[in-house]
């Protein structure tokens, strides 16, 4: 947008049309991620002091973080690279 009003007449009520509204939308995922940031930082203040091994911290972290799916023992094995009875367990 601002390429083509310097390329045109120099006038930039078309772009101060479009200016806000893409800084809208950056806003917008800005406070998307925010909200994910801070739900992640409040869970694990939460759990501090909850035995986890590195797997299941993973495979929290990647929920928290927005997976999409459901958590399956094949998608355990494939995401944290572990046996099957390895995934159960941590489950579990």
């Amino acid at each position: 947008m601002l390429e083509s009003t310097q390329r045109g007449d120099l006038d930039i009520t078309r772009w101060l049309d479009w200016f806000p509204g893409c800084l809208d939308r950056a806003f917008d995922i800005t406070d998307d991620i925010l909200a994910k940031v801070l739900l992640k930082a409040h869970f694990w203040k939460e759990h501090v002091h909850n035995p986890l091994n590195l797997r299941q911290r993973t495979m929290l972290n990647r929920l928290l973080g927005g997976f999409e799916g459901n958590v399956t023992c094949s998608n355990w094995v494939k995401i944290a690279t572990c046996s099957p009875d390895t995934a159960l367990r941590d489950i579990n």
